[in-house]
């Protein structure tokens, strides 16, 4: 049994200030020495994003519905701090889930990893209602620990002073904090899938020194350590805290000892939606990873396989679609039989052409495809694939959960193309199909998660080495 103190930041409805209020904390306990680490429920890149900064460490998803309770317990028992605070963020409202019974909310995988709960209340326009909404929260499931509330966008002394009175007087729950309405320099800018990334926002350093500030001068740190380090004690199963499939130094797809392969990977601003374990898993089943910038040179001579993960592309077409040097690679390469994983955004740069604002931008042409990028989401939310047909990386009858992102929407393909994953929830591509299969070529708009689909890195594994060795066979034959 360990204690790792650790506490559950939740809101009442998603834009609550968990992601800000978190950020601080985080800071606030790493400037007093704290050893922090960070998690993000569901499924995430951005906000995750912003803890791994604040916290100096990789933030690692917890997402029940995709990888199962025994692993997400495993993964935060792997990565969690024994002696120091753990922070885990929820996401949405405290109690949102996939249905009515909130299955797979916040609420529930605090329940999971017995950690106390302090929620974020936005009180804007609101006194003791503030009281009816935490007394709700408590009395709506009495195995949850809510220890804690910290009030967002306070208006003044005498509004800390009425809510303050209401919520303590009435629920017995202490109110730990009060973060004032703050000026704009002081928001984090946001688009349509939430905040802007870490690596956009150029004041980042100065914005979370001056988000450290805030919370240390109007929150109670050292009774949130004190909720923390009460925390009960949380068993460690060797079972549950082992490295997952297709993170070990045997290839699990095959049950072979693999030979050393080379993976690229687009990594910059367009492209920087990776789950931490997606890479750690090819590394730990026999890949070297090489980052690549889609707007700079590349020399592609010794890449087994490619890896083109989701991002904003959007944000920066007129620099891929000008970058003809790569896109023409990135098609002879695919051409030639490279193996290539694309995720969202990766399938948009495979794509013959994209319109933006109507504008028409060329891309790699690899899929025959055309994407026009809308104002509304097309497709937001938890996934569930069947693989129905060959292709390079699954095997059929593979169950794939994952989620979709996306603004975007393919309006135009060759009917002739390929897809092999058969929708029974989400949006997919077109017509309830999805995972469009060229070549070695994988395109979906379905974001994996490794831990989820111990099958994907083996999968991308035996790619690459069945492309490795071919190549090497061919290069033995021509001298």
């Amino acid at each position: 049994m360990n204690n790792y103190p650790r506490i559950v930041i939740g809101g009442l409805s998603g834009d609550s200030g968990k992601t800000m209020i978190t950020c601080g904390l985080l800071e606030c306990l790493r400037a007093s020495g704290v050893n922090v680490a960070a998690f993000k429920k569901g499924p995430d890149y951005i906000d995750a994003a912003w803890l791994s900064l604040s916290s100096g460490k990789l933030t690692r998803n917890l997402d029940t519905y995709l990888m199962g309770t025994q692993k997400v317990k495993g993964s935060f028992l792997r990565n969690a701090s024994a002696e120091g605070i753990n922070i885990i963020e929820g996401n949405r409202g405290l109690f949102d889930g996939v249905d009515s019974q909130g299955t797979h909310s916040t609420a529930e995988l605090a329940k999971l990893l017995q950690a106390p709960v302090i929620i974020v209340l936005n009180v804007s326009k609101m006194t003791r209602t503030a009281a009816a909404l935490v007394f709700g929260c408590k009395f709506l499931d009495s195995e949850l620990n809510i220890l804690g509330v910290i009030l967002n966008r306070v208006a003044g002394k005498r509004h800390i002073e009425i809510a303050k009175e209401s919520i303590e007087g009435e629920t017995g729950i202490p109110v730990l904090g009060t973060i004032p309405k703050l000026p704009a320099k002081f928001i984090l800018p946001e688009r349509h899938l939430g905040l802007i990334t870490p690596a956009e926002f150029e004041k980042r350093s100065s914005f979370l020194k001056d988000m450290r500030c805030i919370i240390k001068d109007n929150v109670d740190i050292p009774k949130i350590k004190e909720i923390a380090f009460n925390a009960p004690s949380i068993s460690y199963d060797p079972v549950e805290a082992e490295a997952e499939p297709g993170t070990g130094t045997t290839n699990k797809f095959t049950g072979e000892a693999p030979g050393r392969v080379k993976i690229g990977f687009f990594r910059d601003k367009s492209f920087s939606f990776y789950y931490p374990e997606n890479l750690e898993a090819l590394e730990m089943a026999g890949a070297e990873l090489i980052p690549v910038s889609s707007t700079e040179h590349f020399e592609p001579d010794d890449i087994d396989a490619f890896y083109i993960g989701g991002g904003f592309p959007e944000l920066n077409l007129p620099g891929l679609s000008s970058n003809k040097e790569m896109t023409t690679t990135i098609k002879r390469l695919a051409e030639g039989g490279l193996p290539i994983y694309a995720e969202c955004g990766g399938l948009i740069y495979l794509a013959e052409e994209i319109i933006y604002k109507g504008k028409k931008y060329s891309l790699s042409g690899v899929l025959p495809v055309s994407i026009n990028l809308h104002n509304k989401p097309q497709g937001h939310g938890y996934c569930e694939m069947t693989v129905d047909r060959e292709n390079p990386f699954y095997n059929t009858g593979t169950k794939i959960k994952g989620h979709e992102f996306h603004y975007s929407k393919i309006f135009k393909h060759d009917p002739d193309i390929k897809s092999c994953l058969s929708v029974s929830r989400g949006y997919g591509c077109y017509d309830g199909r999805d995972g469009l299969s060229y070549k070695n070529v994988f395109a979906s708009y379905v974001h994996i998660h490794a831990l989820a689909t111990p099958e994907w890195a083996g999968g991308m594994i035996r790619c690459a080495q069945n492309y490795k060795e071919a190549k090497t066979t061919s290069l033995a034959g021509t001298n």
